[in-house]
């Protein structure tokens, strides 16, 4: 009985000490986010609000959380219209090359940043050669990139949605009388409803905080909120960017929290 006490009390010691660890970078930024003085230091001169104002002062700031929230919505957008249809096909039909389609919808998710930001770059200008259109640097060149963020999440979380579902309810829909149109948008799309929303909630953060394919397809005159923070940081290293960095994790913050009150993410994720 003692060792399994023991035993429990290292493990419970392991998992706070590792959310701990987790927590800890969120906490520092926090902090940092309310010093007093301009140039870091500890133990803190005292505590101020200055930065947060100092965000709506700063032109870059406000222009790139338009563009990143522009480009991240477009993405999710139409992210879910590529990827809801592949994870039906997926979940529901089995073919040769299916497994082989899985693991390339997923590649997003492990080729690194700049791989990807390289190559659609070069894919683009070779595009632009071809058809004459101007795509390299534009805002639909952008999206079309963070697309890509937003469909690996989509697709595992939704095909995750629909192979534990049940598919009575379609079948007695169908001998009911409804098409398949109908089976989906009734039946269907509500049960896999918490894939959808958690597929799309993670892209859209993903696209919203990504610097590496950004620094690629962004054009002259544009930028994006994580661009906006590595050029104020090659120049001043005050709170703004922690101010700033609270300001995103309160964001993301609350939709996970609204999303969750109504979509059960646990389920899914």
């Amino acid at each position: 009985m003692d060792g399994r006490i023991w035993g429990r009390v290292a493990l419970y010691g392991v998992a706070w000490a590792t959310l701990g660890f987790i927590l800890l970078p969120l906490i520092f930024v926090t902090w940092l986010a309310f010093f007093a003085q301009e140039i870091p230091s500890f133990p803190p001169e005292g505590y101020s609000v200055k930065w947060f104002g100092a965000i709506a002062d700063n032109r870059n700031f406000v222009t790139g959380f338009s563009t990143s929230l522009q480009v991240a919505v477009a993405a999710t957008v139409i992210g879910l219209l590529i990827a809801v249809p592949a994870s039906l096909i997926l979940a529901r039909r089995q073919f040769l090359g299916s497994a082989a389609l899985n693991q390339f919808l997923l590649l997003p998710l492990v080729v690194p940043g700049v791989v990807m930001g390289t190559s659609i770059y070069v894919f683009q200008i070779e595009t632009e050669i071809a058809t004459g259109l101007p795509i390299l640097g534009s805002l639909g060149g952008l999206v079309a990139g963070h697309t890509l963020l937003v469909i690996p999440w989509t697709v595992r979380l939704v095909t995750a949605s629909l192979t534990g579902l049940d598919r009575a309810a379609e079948e007695a829909a169908q001998s009911l009388g409804a098409n398949q149109w109908t089976t989906f948008f009734r039946v269907t799309l509500p049960a896999i409803r918490p894939g959808v929303v958690a597929g799309a909630l993670f892209g859209f953060v993903t696209s919203f905080g990504n610097l590496e394919m950004s620094l690629f397809l962004v054009g002259p005159g544009r930028i994006t909120l994580p661009i906006a923070i590595l050029q104020y940081l090659e120049w001043k290293i005050d709170p703004t960017v922690a101010a700033v960095s609270v300001l995103q994790i309160l964001l993301i913050a609350v939709a996970m929290i609204i999303t969750d009150r109504y979509v059960k993410l646990a389920r899914v994720v």
